[in-house]
């Protein structure tokens, strides 16, 4: 039940509270000042009576600045039971905010009383204080500058007094005048001022922080008097006037009547139209004079001209400058030089080009320009060639005509006449002609003086090669003989070929015509060289070229820069000279597609050719097993040769088969050796053809041996054999003389064991000798045999055949005769297989 009672009086207050008037009496704010200077501090205090409190417990006072929350600085209970809290602001920098005191009631702010607090600067000074008599509306105006914002109201007063001197002393106030808002002037009626009596003008601003005046203004109203100007007019033209002037203009004006008894001067302005020249002002007007003759303006040319007065002798201001009047000056026979040029186009038909110089002043308005075949004005002039308002003319020339005159006119005459000479160019011309591009908007064009100095050149300039018409080119006269160069500007473009022609001028002739081309500003090559495949393998690529003849006016190449790709995307490069046109391309793959593009270059850049796209040749299916089988070939010949190095090296002491050597295929001449002294045989004479050649068997290594068990199984195998012979067999014929050098003594191992006579593959037996030899011949303890027990090897005649002793140790030695060519008519024991034989 208590907090129910406790709760309704809550709401009781509350409802109290929130009555009109209830919070005003609540609570209230006092501020150490409203209004202060921008940045200054600010003290704030709030007050909350003993009727808020809802309770006994503290209340919670609370400040809010615009709509952000401030602490304050300390809350107490005052003794009079109210509570206050206090708060300052160290800097105000806002011109104008609004700061609140809330009391916490629970969960929410209740606004007890707000305050308006606005800062700003004091007025400053206000300066350029300036006044004018207007005879107009019969008033002074005085104008002045404010100066820079106080953003506070600011009022401003024009204050003055009549008085006399020096504005020392104050006799009469004036009326105070206060301007409208926002304006920076005010005017004082005639009815509050005095006449030829000094008056003290001054601005007064004011504002919440402070107050300022600016310095004091002693001035007679008369003495500021702004006049309006006069009308400018037409003077009326009469028959008796005489005519203007080439170059003049004469007007006048009426005064403002206000002004007709005040003495003044005025000064005229004048501008030629279409304005693109300033003003020019004429020196003061004399007095009291209403008319003018202006002189020294241009001929038939049109002026805008303005006026205005200020009074004189005494002080006063410059009026307005009066509305504008257009006048326009007569004409006067043109006074120019004109610079003349010529071309021969055809026999007999000429081109004549002019250019008037720069126009003087009085030089004149030009509306045409008249060619004659003499100078105008002599008696029985001829028609002209050519009357155009164009800088050139083209027309026939007669034979006997060698100068015409040019002239220009307009409506007042015509200008002195400019002689131009049609006769051959017989003057030295220039030598060494060069030119060069500055930047890209000009050239340089230069030469080397000639002896006789020249009065004057003439320069051509025009895009591309000369055309016939030549109406695209610029040209232009040099009067100074003494230069040796001139800079182009007009009509150049960059990157543009230009032929540019130097002619010479003489007094009575001209020298040839030198020609040059130059680019303003050089580029790359227009185009490089097309690439063509000339011939291409599997490996390689043979490419050619035709260089491009040099272009006009530009720098030459300087090289060639050669480029191909594979399908990889591998890229390769080479460098060659400007003067290559071929090159070849070598590692490359077979069966691959390679693209190749050439760059010319020059100092001004560079320039690719077109692509070309080439295929190397791939290796053929025959030309694969060609391969394939030499190197199988030369594998096999590899392992052939190292098995034979292997098995048959003399250097290995245990071969893994004999060696036995094949006598019909040996070369047994250089191992014959010489025949014994001793042993000197009947032979026939070898004239005769019916003996059969004689065939030497040498036996040139005899290696030694155990027998084996094969030699003592058999009565007939007694005498052994030795168990490896190498035999080498020469046949030949015995007439050819034998160049074999006799062996040396130490060589025991070859032994010269017999002969046979006769051709062993002709028919019948041969005839065998066994020759005398001390050393063993089948490696066994038996001795050879001697001499006399040879018997069977005596010689017989011719075509007798000799039967040996039939005996067991004839049969050893022998054994039977074999149908092989070496062993026909020998007889070898223990060789199986052949006793059938």
């Amino acid at each position: 039940m208590a907090s129910l009672g406790t709760c309704s009086l809550t709401r009781a207050a509350l409802i109290i509270l929130l009555l009109p008037g209830s919070l005003e009496e609540c609570g209230r704010i006092s501020l150490s000042a409203s209004v202060v200077r921008l940045g200054d501090p600010v003290t704030a205090s709030c007050i909350v009576s003993q009727n808020c409190s809802l309770s006994d417990s503290e209340l919670q006072i609370m400040w809010k600045l615009e709509e952000e929350l401030q602490p304050g600085e300390r809350q107490q209970r005052l003794p009079d039971g109210t509570q206050e809290s206090t708060i300052t602001l160290p800097q105000l920098n806002r011109t104008q905010v609004f700061l609140s005191c809330c009391l916490l009631w629970g969960n929410s702010l209740q606004i007890l009383d707000q305050a308006e607090l606005r800062a700003g600067y004091p007025p400053a000074i206000p300066r350029n204080l300036s006044c004018l008599m207007n005879l107009t509306t019969n008033s002074l105006t005085c104008q002045w500058e404010p100066g820079p914002k106080t953003h506070l109201p600011t009022s401003f007063t024009l204050k003055s007094f009549k008085s006399r001197g020096e504005c020392q002393t104050q006799e009469d106030s004036v009326l105070d005048c206060v301007p409208e808002d926002g304006q920076s002037c005010c005017s004082i009626p005639r009815k509050h001022l005095l006449l030829y009596q000094n008056m003290g003008i001054w601005v007064q601003a004011e504002n919440a922080l402070g107050t300022s005046m600016s310095p004091r203004l002693c001035l007679d109203p008369m003495d500021v008097v702004k006049l309006e100007p006069p009308v400018l007019q037409t003077p009326d033209s009469s028959p008796e006037a005489s005519p203007l002037q080439p170059g003049c203009l004469q007007l006048c004006w009426e005064p403002w009547k206000p002004s007709l008894h005040i003495n003044q001067k005025c000064q005229l302005r004048h501008q030629p139209k279409p304005g693109k020249a300033s003003w020019a002002v004429v020196g003061h007007l004399p007095p009291r004079t209403l008319q003018y003759e202006l002189c020294g303006l241009l001929h038939a040319t049109t002026y805008a001209m303005q006026i205005r007065c200020i009074r004189w002798p005494l002080p006063g201001h410059w009026s307005n400058w009066s509305p504008s009047l257009q006048l326009r000056t007569g004409e006067r026979a043109p006074i120019v030089r004109l610079d003349a040029w010529q071309r021969q186009l055809s026999p007999g038909t000429v081109q004549l080009f002019w250019k008037p110089a720069p126009p003087e002043r009085d030089s004149g308005q030009i509306q045409g320009y008249l060619v004659f075949q003499r100078p105008a004005g002599q008696t029985g002039a001829a028609p002209p060639f050519c009357n155009t308002t164009e800088l050139s003319c083209t027309f026939h020339l007669p034979a006997e005509v060698q100068e015409v005159a040019l002239m220009a006119y307009n409506s007042a005459g015509t200008s002195n006449p400019t002689l131009v000479d049609f006769s051959d160019s017989r003057g030295p011309p220039l030598a060494g002609v060069h030119a060069v591009a500055l930047d890209p908007h000009s050239l340089w064009v230069g030469w080397e003086l000639p002896s006789p100095q020249p009065q004057g050149y003439v320069i051509e300039w025009g895009p591309g090669a000369p055309s016939p018409s030549n109406s695209s080119k610029t040209w232009r006269m040099e009067h100074n003989g003494s230069i040796s160069g001139t800079l182009l500007k007009e009509n150049i473009k960059p990157f543009q070929l230009y032929e540019i022609t130097v002619t010479s001028l003489y007094r009575d002739t001209m020298g040839r015509s030198q020609h040059i081309y130059a680019y303003s500003q050089e580029m790359a090559p227009s185009h490089a060289p097309e690439l063509h495949l000339k011939h291409i393998g599997k490996t390689w690529a043979q490419l050619e070229w035709v260089p491009e003849p040099p272009e006009l006016g530009k720098s030459p190449l300087t090289h060639y820069t050669i480029f191909w790709t594979n399908a990889q995307n591998q890229s390769f490069s080479t460098v060659l000279n400007a003067s290559s046109h071929g090159f070849v391309l070598r590692g490359l793959k077979p069966g691959n597609s390679y693209h190749v593009y050439l760059m010319a270059a020059s100092q001004a850049g560079a320039t690719n050719s077109t692509g070309l796209t080439l295929v190397t040749f791939a290796p053929e299916g025959s030309e694969l097993h060609i391969l394939l089988g030499l190197f199988g070939f030369l594998l096999f010949s590899i392992c052939l040769c190292g098995t034979a190095w292997f098995c048959c090296s003399p250097s290995r002491k245990n071969p893994l088969w004999p060696s036995v050597p094949d006598p019909a295929h040996s070369s047994l001449g250089t191992w014959v050796p010489t025949t014994m002294e001793e042993e000197t045989f009947q032979l026939p004479s070898l004239r005769d053809l019916s003996v059969p050649p004689i065939t030497k068997i040498t036996v040139l290594e005899e290696e030694e041996k155990k027998l084996g068990p094969w030699e003592a199984g058999d009565s007939l195998m007694t005498c052994g054999l030795p168990t490896l012979v190498q035999t080498y067999v020469l046949q030949g014929d015995p007439r050819a003389v034998s160049t074999q050098p006799p062996p040396q003594s130490g060589t025991s191992n070859q032994v010269l064991y017999g002969q046979v006579l006769g051709s062993p593959t002709g028919p019948g037996p041969g005839h065998y000798v066994r020759c005398d030899s001390t050393q063993p011949l089948l490696g066994g303890l038996t001795p050879s045999p001697k001499s006399y027990e040879n018997l069977w090897f005596q010689t017989s005649p011719p075509g007798t055949p000799i039967s040996p002793p039939q005996s067991q140790e004839v049969d050893c030695v022998f054994g039977p005769l074999l149908d092989f060519p070496l062993l026909q008519g020998l007889r070898v024991h223990g060789v199986e297989g052949l006793g059938g034989f």
